[in-house]
């Protein structure tokens, strides 16, 4: 590993001062499915055993039914041991720096430590569209953009910190879906205040009927969302094309306010801007834990890690769990929740110079197997940790993606915290979605309902 990383500093070194940025080489797409999984992450184990090898993934276990929740494949699991404040020393190199700082701002918060079990596999597709990408794409737009891929992770063999960000962005998560799920604003002394939205994408980035980037127009994502409840709310709906480029034409975006009954454009969804249904607890490219465009930052690789994450969250997605139960004061129900050893790529966004966000800087953790960023740690002006993310995911093992079932802001400063994405409660998420894109006109938006 060190002999990695000491010829990926060269080569990022190298790329800067051509003022470019380099690619993998076709040894290194090779590598897919060799002594890296489809998806680029080292096939092997760790040394000592803790982390598995990849054996492919969770397969299908024929159960699902749309809308349905996922049976836990590892609900016979016993917990290995728990981190709480008392013994959180010893694991300090394993722990990163969010949860370093949430077992010790809230003393009922601990983390049940699970086996680590590489559940997260890749379609067929997918693989064969990251052995292409690893050699021809790259970064354009002073890496705020992306060329030469399609479908998959971009950059499956990333040479620096840019091209994993953009691995999360564009990473593998189906063509088409619906989802109906709770969001919940959690302060001590006082309910979870709840908003419930449904929601449809379209990643047109992997639409099975394409096979280039230039088919897609600079348009990545249509994505259309819809308030439900709670009633003072409901109608008010949001529509987005999300560009590739965001410099080269930022994303668009529309709302529709039905006590208005006008749809406005809205260029300011984007950054930093408060989100409305977490009341303030996120910014709009907090979606997904990180979203849009990247260009307000200077990203660097950190490098790699065992870290203990969120992973195979199927009981906090039970529809057995309530949300009542799950969102307790300070933080989520830590009983619900599980952590395990996984690798994880770190990379370390800081504020620009000449730009502005709240936030002077972001470290992100991904997941060696998916690309999606499971934590987060978000600085405030002053330097100091302000907020922290998770992101819990499950295999949604009918269709061999592997996504967030919640995720989840805390604030340090406030002690409140936003959850989302919860499907526990409603009829969860759906792929057998037919919808075109001519739904996701904004001309349209007026009448639409999002089911």
């Amino acid at each position: 590993m060190t002999k990695r990383f000491s010829s990926l500093a060269a080569s990022v070194a190298f790329a800067a001062l051509l003022g470019g940025f380099a690619h993998a080489s076709e040894a290194d797409a090779a590598r897919l499915g060799a002594d890296l999984t489809p998806n680029g992450a080292e096939m092997a184990g760790n040394a000592d055993g803790t982390i598995p090898a990849f054996d492919g993934g969770l397969k299908d276990l024929g159960d699902h039914t749309p809308g349905g929740g996922y049976t836990d494949a590892f609900a016979s699991d016993a917990i290995l041991f728990t981190i709480d404040a008392s013994n959180a020393g010893q694991y300090d190199g394993k722990l990163t720096e969010g949860a370093k700082a949430l077992l010790k701002a809230y003393p009922s918060f601990k983390m049940n430590v699970y086996p680590t079990r590489r559940s997260c596999g890749l379609p067929a597709k997918a693989a064969e569209w990251n052995k292409k990408n690893a050699v021809t794409g790259e970064l354009v737009s002073n890496g705020n953009g992306v060329a030469g891929a399609f479908y998959a992770a971009p950059f499956p063999v990333p040479e620096n910190g840019l091209e994993v960000l953009w691995n999360h962005l564009l990473r593998y998560r189906g063509y088409k879906i619906a989802r109906d799920y709770y969001g919940a604003v959690v302060y001590p002394g006082r309910s979870p205040s709840r908003v419930r939205i449904q929601d449809e994408v379209i990643f047109r980035w992997s639409d099975p009927s394409r096979n280039d980037i230039a088919q897609l127009d600079n348009k990545s994502i249509f994505f259309l969302q819809q308030i439900v409840e709670p009633a003072r709310q409901a109608g008010t709906a949001l529509l987005v094309h999300e560009t590739i480029d965001q410099v080269a034409m930022p994303r668009q975006v529309w709302t529709y306010n039905p006590g208005q009954r006008r749809v406005r454009r809205a260029p300011d969804v984007q950054y930093d801007n408060p989100s409305s249904s977490s009341e303030g607890l996120t910014t709009s490219d907090m979606l997904s834990m990180f979203n849009g465009a990247p260009d307000r930052y200077e990203w660097t690789l950190v490098g790699k890690s065992e870290k203990y994450i969120p992973y195979n969250a199927y009981k906090l997605a039970s529809p057995e769990t309530k949300i009542d139960q799950l969102a307790t004061p300070y933080t989520l129900n830590p009983d619900v929740l599980r952590y395990e050893l996984h690798r994880v790529w770190t990379v370390d966004g800081k504020l620009k110079p000449d730009t502005r966000h709240i936030y002077s800087r972001r470290t992100f953790h991904f997941d060696e197997d998916t690309w999606m960023i499971v934590g987060g740690e978000l600085y405030d002006a002053r330097g100091e940790l302000w907020r922290v993310q998770e992101a819990h995911m499950i295999n949604y093992y009918d269709q061999s993606i592997c996504s967030e079932a919640a995720t989840v802001a805390y604030d340090l400063q406030s002690k409140g915290y936003f959850v989302d994405a919860l499907g526990n409660e409603t009829k969860s998420i759906r792929w057998d979605v037919t919808t075109g894109e001519d739904r996701f006109n904004p001309n349209n938006l007026r009448q639409l309902g999002v089911r």
